[in-house]
């Protein structure tokens, strides 16, 4: 993660992913963007903001609430050889136009042999903690990961935000940017300051696939990605009260996954804890301990351990949300707990 102390652009989330696209739309005309109140409104947490002045309707376009009737669009424009980026506003309405997403966006290039392309960009909001309930506060990577055809990212920071937008826009397969709403700079989210850094205004691609250390230590690797990565370092800033030096690794990208960078970390370190906002069960933190302790057992020093959301739906109640999300406290606790089964 970019050093906060020498910033000289600081943007948001938000502000790193609008530049991001405009860029691209000013560099490639076949750039458009489409999806629920992304026009003059500038999308509901801020990520086409700008662009209908400049771009106006016919490349910005605002739809009707109909994700399958556009998101299917989109995957036809795409294949016709546009570059679309679509917004399905929040990932829990993934279930009424996931057909599109999967039996269309992420197998036609399969289907066709490798003669299609499906160059598009689905971005979508994930994450909780602001007490919306159960049908706007899901994080779903598991779900979306878990099936092959689409590339998944999701970052944790503005600098990433924006390399991996201005990626995403230029790949030839689809793309699911998966953004975290405490992250994305608009205050009425509770935004997390750690997400907003320094960030460049020339354009530059951050790899899709490639982990960062974002913290270095000995003793404990914390993974994480999107929200997680702030939890971990702020549990990696309390256990270090205690002389524990714990590593962070934010993941960055689902698909593909960068497992060597984990493998490595835990290799040199012998614990891990995996931070997880999704639900605790068959999801990404079961994918990363199955990952280390496929590779070599013999490294870990104690059991691996997960920070997750139980598996439950989320609680609207603030109270009952809170007590669910993954904190730090809950990081540290799991890293005593871990000492302590292994003795």
């Amino acid at each position: 993660m970019p050093d906060q102390q020498t910033n000289e652009r600081r943007l948001t989330i938000a502000r790193a992913m609008a530049e991001a696209i405009q860029q691209e739309m000013q560099r490639d005309p076949a750039v458009f963007v489409m999806g629920e109140d992304v026009g003059g409104f500038g999308g509901i947490f801020g990520n086409t903001r700008g662009l209908f002045e400049e771009f106006g309707k016919e490349r910005v376009r605002d739809t009707p609430i109909s994700e399958t009737g556009f998101i299917s669009a989109a995957v036809g424009a795409a294949m016709d050889g546009m570059r679309p980026i679509v917004e399905l506003m929040f990932v829990d309405f993934f279930g009424v136009c996931f057909d599109a997403i999967y039996n269309q966006m992420a197998k036609n290039i399969y289907f066709s042999g490798g003669n299609a392309k499906v160059p598009m960009v689905l971005m979508t909001s994930t994450g909780g903690g602001y007490s919306d309930a159960g049908q706007h506060s899901q994080c779903l990577y598991g779900t979306f990961a878990h099936l092959p055809g689409m590339k998944v990212v999701s970052p944790s920071n503005a600098y990433d935000a924006k390399g991996l937008m201005t990626a995403a826009i230029r790949d030839d397969s689809p793309v699911v940017y998966m953004y975290h709403k405490r992250l994305q700079g608009m205050g009425w989210l509770g935004t997390e300051a750690g997400a907003t850094v320094n960030t460049p205004e020339d354009d530059y691609i951050v790899e899709i696939g490639k982990a960062k250390v974002v913290r270095k230590g000995t003793d404990v690797t914390l993974v994480g990605l999107a929200m997680g990565v702030h939890n971990a370092l702020k549990a990696a800033d309390k256990l270090a009260e205690n002389g524990v030096s714990a590593e962070v690794i934010d993941l960055v990208s689902l698909v593909p996954l960068d497992r060597e960078t984990v493998i490595n970390s835990v290799a040199k370190t012998g614990r891990l804890i995996v931070v997880d906002e999704d639900y605790h069960s068959y999801g990404v933190s079961g994918e990363i301990i199955a990952t280390v302790t496929e590779h070599d057992i013999s490294k870990l020093k104690a059991s691996p351990a997960r920070v997750t959301f139980p598996d439950v739906p989320i609680p609207y109640a603030k109270n009952m949300e809170q007590f669910c999300l993954p904190n730090p406290d809950k990081i540290v606790a799991a890293y005593h707990a871990m000492q302590k089964s292994a003795r």
